[in-house]
């Protein structure tokens, strides 16, 4: 059965081949932004990592634009979506993003007198309209109102205090009482304290032209300090619409807070907080670091919230203008959408190139920080530039893929509850002739989620843990709180597990770093007819015959390498490809006694997409027999070059060489 699909695989694969162009394409000297090549094609609107949204009326027309600011690598910026629906439609299709300067963390919106306003952490955006966001101005005030150990530094103007000037109010987020990382106990309850998100006043007791602000201090519930769950992204508005200006915050994980202000609009007071819910079921947005701006978006009166995610979405929640024991009753987020442009799959993207639905080309299967696993389809179109449609995400068993940390799934504690840090390869693991998924996460648990489907309509089931022939006690990684389930395969966090033929024997192996951050081989074998996995070996080392460990570090600053195995230079031998700045390539010079000699030359672009981490792989969409580099990038967004080897003519391939 085996022979003849591949028979059929070949015929037809060869039948293709003819049909593509056989003229060069053209050559990227350097990585560059893959774009959809799909006119009128509707994605989400989005930037890179982490949202900060800006909303106004930018272009001066009458409706309200999207301005995003984007802190992170490579994308930086702050970028204008228009609006040109004429403020017709509260969920217009924005135009693509437009980048106006440089992006900042903590840039916050502000209206005075129905201005804009731009704050970033004791500092303005002065003219921005004229003069881009290149440059800040100094407050005069010291920006450090908490203290050491702050990850979010939120500052609005507001006038606080009803007395017709602006105040300035600043969110904090303390990271103090939490620490960092690897504080559970066996039970898997964490130790530290938590996230603690606070909000400022400094009163200004002079003008708006000559303002002299009083020292900061804390708003207070009662007589406690208001208090969220870190990231508080304050937003004073008449949500009530009483005449005084009450509080709606956000935090690190994904809900927002109400405090009602009981006082009056010179002398605030505040009650204790509650979750805002629709219908009686918590507002929630799908990631979390969410960042909410008030502002009335669909000008009907009430104080709707836009609000950032992580990955770069911007939603709209809109206000219901109904009060249900006092509290504003808001509708679940709706996601902005825009014309496509670059290809983007949320953030930390880590794709795959693979003929997923069997039509002859190479679709992308790709995973991100929220823990999904979207399906890129290629279209077809030029072979060099495929036309792709938007991001689907894959199912398993009826419901999409989302595999998250919950309250103690991730080593850094539970703040990152909501990510996920998918990371794959598709391969034929049971050699059933149909594509699989093997996935790891932010759990360091791989899985095996099978294809139960048909070559040209996959269909995946419920995930199974893949296992391996230990000799022994199951190793894990030493800080771990959880112990393996029997033989399962547990290794470091966010790390590929790459499977592939790595001896050419016919049957799935699996190259990935082991429990201690070592580059391994696990090996298949069918023993009386049963695959199975045999422990890693150690076999991938440097010019000097030591083991390569690409990663020391223990618990937080473990794994996170995304590994590709692929001949690169075309000499006959499996080389590796690391993430990087981009990616390195680890040349195969040779083995000596079973020992695979790797040496690391470097990345293999000059352009930086990497804070964090990037994700590699290959895709011979021109059919030449030479695999093109495909990045995935801290921002989510794809990055393309060609391989310098490349002749950019099309000709048929053998079927073993195509994924």
């Amino acid at each position: 059965m085996l022979a003849q699909y591949l028979l059929r695989t070949s015929c037809y694969l060869c039948l293709f081949c003819l049909t593509l162009s056989a003229s060069p394409a053209s050559r990227a000297a350097e990585l560059e932004q893959l774009t959809y090549h799909h006119p009128q094609l509707e994605v989400d609107l989005g930037v890179g990592l982490w949202a900060w949204p800006l909303p106004m009326d930018y272009d001066g027309d009458g409706d309200l634009d999207l301005l995003v600011s984007c802190p992170d690598k490579p994308s930086n910026g702050t970028y204008f979506f228009e609006n040109k629906s004429n403020g017709k439609d509260p969920m217009p299709v924005f135009e693509p993003g437009v980048r106006l300067g440089k992006g900042y963390h903590n840039t916050c919106l502000s209206y005075v007198n129905g201005t804009p306003r731009v704050l970033v952490a004791g500092k303005e955006v002065l003219d921005f309209k004229q003069n881009g966001f290149d440059q800040l101005t100094p407050l005069p005030v010291n920006r450090d109102v908490h203290g050491s150990k702050v990850r979010a530094n939120q500052w609005y103007y507001v006038d606080y205090d009803g007395d017709g000037d602006q105040d300035l109010v600043v969110g904090v987020g303390d990271w103090s009482d939490y620490g960092w990382d690897d504080a559970y106990n066996q039970l898997g309850k964490w130790t530290n304290g938590p996230l603690r998100g606070y909000v400022y006043v400094l009163t200004n007791n002079g003008t708006d032209a000559k303002p002299e602000y009083a020292k900061p201090a804390r708003i207070k519930v009662g007589e406690n300090d208001l208090e969220v769950f870190g990231w508080p992204s304050p937003n004073f508005a008449d949500f009530d619409q009483d005449g005084d200006l009450d509080l709606i915050c956000g935090e690190f994980l994904d809900q927002l807070t109400y405090f009602e202000n009981t006082g009056s609009r010179t002398q605030p007071r505040y009650a204790l907080g509650r979750r805002l819910a629709s219908n009686g079921h918590p507002i929630q947005m799908d990631l979390q670091m969410i960042v909410p701006k008030a502002i009335d978006w669909d000008q009907d009166g009430d104080i709707d919230l836009i609000v950032g995610d992580e990955d770069g979405r911007v939603a709209f929640i809109e206000n219901t203008g109904e009060l249900i024991g006092g509290v504003p009753q808001f509708l679940p987020p709706r996601y902005f959408r825009q014309k496509a442009a670059g290809v983007k799959f949320g953030a930390l993207a880590t794709p795959y190139a693979y003929d997923w639905d069997g039509d002859g080309d190479e679709d992308l299967i790709c995973g991100n920080t929220a823990g999904y696993i979207g399906l890129i389809e290629n279209l077809a179109g030029h072979p060099s530039s495929p036309r792709l449609a938007a991001p689907r995400y894959l199912e398993a068993e009826g419901q999409p893929i989302r595999i998250q940390a919950g309250p103690n799934g991730s080593i850094q504690g539970p703040c990152e509850a909501k990510w996920g840090y998918t990371t794959l390869t598709v391969a034929d693991w049971n050699q059933d002739c149909l594509p699989d998924l093997l996935v790891n996460s932010i759990w360091g648990e791989v899985l095996w989620f099978q294809n139960i489907g048909t070559r040209t309509e996959p269909r995946l089931s419920r995930a199974k843990h893949i296992e391996v022939k230990w000799q022994g006690q199951t190793p894990k990684p030493a800080w771990n709180w959880w112990d393996p389930r029997g033989k399962q395969l547990v290794t470091q966090w966010r790390t590929t597990p790459v499977a592939v033929d790595y001896n050419q024997d016919g049957l799935m192996d699996l190259v990935m770093l082991d429990h201690e951050g070592y580059i391994a081989f696990f090996e298949r074998i069918c023993d009386q007819g049963k695959l199975k996995l045999l422990p890693g070996q150690r076999i991938f080392v440097d010019e000097s015959l030591k083991p390569i460990q690409l990663n020391k570090s223990r618990a937080g600053g473990s794994g996170r390498y995304k590994l590709h195995v692929v001949d690169w230079d075309g000499d006959g031998q499996l080389d590796l490809l690391v993430n990087s700045t981009n990616a390195d390539f680890f040349r195969n010079m040779k083995t000596v006694d079973g020992k695979v000699v790797l040496k690391n030359q470097g990345p293999l672009s000059k352009r930086r997409l990497a804070g964090h981490t990037s994700s590699p792989c290959t895709v011979d969409w021109d059919r030449d027999g030479f695999r093109d580099l495909l990045v995935g990038a801290e921002d989510g967004y794809l990055y393309w070059m060609k391989n310098p080897n490349s002749t950019g003519t099309s000709r048929c391939v053998p079927c073993r060489y195509l994924p």
